[in-house]
């Protein structure tokens, strides 16, 4: 079995990779320095169909010619030059537009894909709370029907693209009820942009990803329609669980991204910068730091494509523990390394990459966060270790 990439999968690379490298390269470091989101690239995303890889025809998305490796061959691809911006396409599609796709009903697929598909509009995922992270059972949040209507209380925290100018809702987890067994019963409601009682907190002052569009949101007395029930009542933890595992894989490719810069970025300096008569790629002590880099980048890579195979085999439905496991291991080695690369990148550039005009510093800031979102490495190690069988907790 081979995870190489087809060829229109590699013309798919090409074309991403062009445009990367002429719309978002020359602005990156700009764009992070001011902290600005870049409205009209994120859309011009979508009108290259980046945010329709893995929606059907009917929605404006790929449909068949699109699968879930091509949206991670994007992801990477756009993480290679700007983080900031593959984790922008990565929750517009795992945390905007697939929770909704997967559970949302045929009225609310008709209502909101369209111009998420389209990059027209982004949406954002609520789960995260000041209590409840790992832990997302502890969700306290709530929804309580009313008159026909969801009355939101609550707050989340750390929530990608859920204040640009174009966002148009944010699905929220919230405890509608309690189970018989006594655990809280956890359902998602969409909540659209601008419904009354919904708040945007200010954007958050990040150690990265200056670019992307993060905020706080809190809910006070926020009435939605009944209809606005994304999936079944009680729900909303499966959904979670499920939206996570494929978001996984998609921030391993964003990782996949960041080592592919370090190496890039590596060689080129390491043949160009002059040091004790001749360029310092040819001490092995800083060659086999590069050499590292790559085998990072290719393993995390093949890691990925087996976990992406997987899922446009079918493996999420026929075999989920298989696919929850790659995409576990695959989620903490990409992003572990991502963190070690751009350590040595750094040290590669020695007083310069610690230097804001050179992007390492840009990746090294951004990398820590992937260790941390959609499940953190303790995460993926209990997962992993439970996969083999292990009674942890």
């Amino acid at each position: 079995m081979t995870f190489e990439l087809s060829r229109e999968h590699e013309e798919f690379r090409r074309s991403v990779r062009e445009f990367a490298e002429a719309e978002i390269a020359p602005h990156a470091a700009q764009w992070d320095k001011d902290h600005h989101f870049p409205t009209d690239v994120v859309q011009k995303m979508g009108g290259l169909g980046l945010m329709g890889l893995t929606a059907p025809e009917e929605y404006g998305g790929a449909g068949e010619d699109g699968d879930f490796t091509s949206l991670c061959v994007a992801i990477e691809e756009i993480g290679r030059v700007d983080q900031s911006i593959g984790i922008t396409l990565e929750a517009a599609v795992g945390l905007g537009i697939n929770p909704i796709l997967t559970f949302g009903s045929q009225e609310q697929k008709d209502a909101w894909l369209p111009d998420l598909v389209a990059g027209r509009r982004l949406a954002g995922f609520g789960l995260t709370e000041p209590g409840a992270g790992s832990d997302a059972g502890a969700t306290r949040t709530r929804a309580e029907l009313d008159n026909g209507e969801w009355v939101v209380n609550g707050a989340k925290q750390f929530i990608t693209n859920s204040g640009s100018d174009i966002t148009s809702l944010v699905s929220v987890t919230a405890r509608t009820g309690q189970r018989e067994d006594g655990r809280p019963e956890i359902s998602a409601v969409i909540v659209p942009s601008g419904t009354a009682g919904f708040t945007v907190e200010p954007a958050y002052d990040k150690l990265g990803w200056h670019a992307s569009d993060t905020h706080g949101l809190t809910f006070t007395d926020c009435r939605v329609p009944e209809a606005n029930l994304l999936g079944d009542r009680g729900r909303g933890y499966a959904q979670f669980l499920a939206t996570l595992d494929d978001g996984r894989v998609a921030i391993a490719a964003l990782a996949v991204g960041c080592i592919q810069a370090c190496l890039d970025h590596s060689v080129k300096y390491a043949g160009e910068r002059q040091t004790m008569g001749g360029p310092i790629g040819r001490k092995q002590g800083v060659a086999f730091q590069i050499a590292d880099l790559q085998v990072m980048a290719e393993a995390a890579r093949l890691l990925k494509y087996k976990a992406a195979a997987l899922k446009d085999a079918g493996g999420d439905t026929k075999d989920p523990k298989a696919f929850k496991q790659a995409a576990a291991i695959a989620k903490l080695y990409a992003t572990e390394s991502a963190v070690t690369a751009t350590r040595i990148a750094t040290q590669v550039f020695g007083g310069y990459g610690f230097m804001e005009e050179y992007p390492v510093v840009r990746f090294y800031r951004d990398a820590k966060v992937l260790e941390i979102g959609e499940g953190t490495s303790e995460v993926q190690r209990m997962l992993i270790a439970r996969g083999l069988g292990l009674p942890v907790e």
